[in-house]
């Protein structure tokens, strides 16, 4: 029995659940979200809550694609009425970021700017060295932050790069002056 799989996902008030065409839609009020079903998995929309099950218990994939899809669907149902974010933090002597329009441009270090388009459905704010990423949906907007660090990756010398707000960075130490005798 697949512990995640087995619970309800609740709706809050305005938000609707359907399934057309083997896809599930969810409307919500920061906007609509569409996913294919795989045909294991069976989707059952209640009243104010969608339960996820599958046929056979026994098969090991059947399971996996039962948590699976029931954790996607969650992360649909949270995206239209929440919203998803990252934040990504600028370190470094003259690194810094600027958003126009669907573009992000990037001064990182190289002799030129680094032009960023950001994928429909996901917009970035930049506040001093902080680029926040969001939207509704959690994968694309994993996806557009990751993207964005690998522009300049953090070194391990003095942490200058991109990196995600909550990350560490482990430091290396550098070069010491040998001492003379």
């Amino acid at each position: 029995m697949s512990r995640l799989g087995k619970l309800p996902i609740e709706l809050e008030e305005g938000t609707q659940a359907k399934i057309e065409d083997g896809f599930i839609v969810v409307k919500g009020a920061k906007g609509e979200l569409k996913e294919k079903l795989h045909d294991l998995v069976k989707v059952e929309i209640g009243d104010k809550e969608v339960k996820t099950s599958v046929s056979n218990l026994k098969n090991k994939n059947e399971r996996a694609l039962w948590g699976l899809y029931r954790s996607l669907i969650q992360n649909m149902v949270t995206g239209v009425e929440e919203g998803f974010e990252k934040k990504l933090e600028i370190n470094g002597v003259g690194f810094k970021a600027a958003v126009s329009g669907k573009k992000l441009t990037l001064n990182v270090g190289f002799s030129h700017p680094v032009e960023y388009n950001l994928p429909l459905g996901i917009d970035a704010q930049v506040e001093e060295n902080i680029i926040t990423i969001s939207g509704i949906d959690k994968q694309l907007v994993g996806e557009a932050a990751a993207q964005i660090r690998k522009v300049k990756k953090p070194e391990p010398y003095k942490g200058k790069g991109i990196k995600y707000i909550d990350e560490v960075i482990i430091r290396k130490v550098g070069k010491t002056a040998v001492k003379g005798e």
